[in-house]
């Protein structure tokens, strides 16, 4: 690992920039969350998660919820449920239906047996000790108890880390700049299973394959751009890298007639 990587991976986890400026509010997650619009195929994730809690009853809770895209959907299909909302920015809970608590995923304000699902979806790869962090959400299941868990795979949107690269390296002035910062590396698909095998018994994984193909250049310069809080960590100016990519794309755009964005993510069922 290099110590760009090393620094980009501890500002993936570092809690000032998750609380007061990656997820101050909900306006860079739905940047990034915007793009899928044009996956195919298309994936109801809210939907998904709903389908596999069918057999659950009681408390869920939604670790790590951001913008409450999973517990809105919940309120709606699922009233019988008592779903708590969960994250650890304030900001970003201030739209998110009640009751929502602002904690710690690494200490969570629960009693041992507590909860009878709990949802951990694109935001293990946040936490500083993932696996002290994935005994926490065991602690608080009860006997057969589900976690559900989500990321991307190492492969999953390429086509932008070598669009990122590309735009660096034109502001530099080299042929290839720094790696842009990812945020699901340390929890990847790949890695994930042997992760959460740690606490879990039995770890089913559904892989969400799909392919994003956009006619304008905005979407991507907006999801690039979403890694604002990150910039520090590019080793290159951000702005201008963003616009740069903007450029690139805008000529792909033209020349090919769209941008292809090969997508791969999963979710986890976890049984104890």
């Amino acid at each position: 690992m290099t110590s760009n990587t090393a620094q980009q991976d501890a500002a993936v986890a570092d809690k000032a920039i998750l609380a007061n400026s990656a997820y101050a509010d909900g306006r860079h997650l739905a940047a990034r969350q915007s793009i899928y619009q044009w996956q195919q195929p298309q994936y109801d994730l809210p939907g998904v998660i709903v389908e596999e809690l069918a057999d659950t009853s009681g408390t869920v809770i939604d670790v790590g919820c951001g913008n409450g895209k999973f517990v809105s959907r919940l309120h709606h299909d699922r009233p019988d449920l008592q779903i708590i909302g969960m994250d650890i920015s304030a900001g970003i809970l201030a739209d998110v239906a009640k009751p929502v608590l602002v904690a710690d995923a690494q200490a969570l304000p629960f009693a041992d047996d507590s909860a009878d699902a709990v949802l951990a979806l694109h935001m293990l790869y946040h936490v500083s000790d993932i696996t002290s962090t994935i005994e926490e959400l065991a602690r608080v299941l009860r006997p057969g108890g589900v976690l559900i868990a989500s990321t991307n795979s190492d492969t999953d949107k390429r086509e932008l880390d070598q669009l990122w690269a590309k735009a660096a390296g034109d502001v530099l002035g080299i042929p290839e700049g720094p790696a842009r910062v990812s945020l699901s590396s340390r929890f990847s698909l790949e890695k994930a299973r042997g992760y959460l095998g740690t606490a879990f018994k039995d770890v089913q994984v559904r892989e969400l394959p799909g392919i994003i193909e956009i006619t304008d250049p905005a979407p991507i310069v907006a999801h690039l751009a979403s890694y604002e809080a990150w910039a520090a960590q590019c080793g290159v100016p951000f702005h201008e890298t963003v616009s740069r990519a903007a450029e690139i794309a805008a000529a792909t755009i033209d020349a090919r007639g769209f941008f292809k964005i090969t997508c791969l993510g999963g979710i986890l069922v976890c049984q104890l």
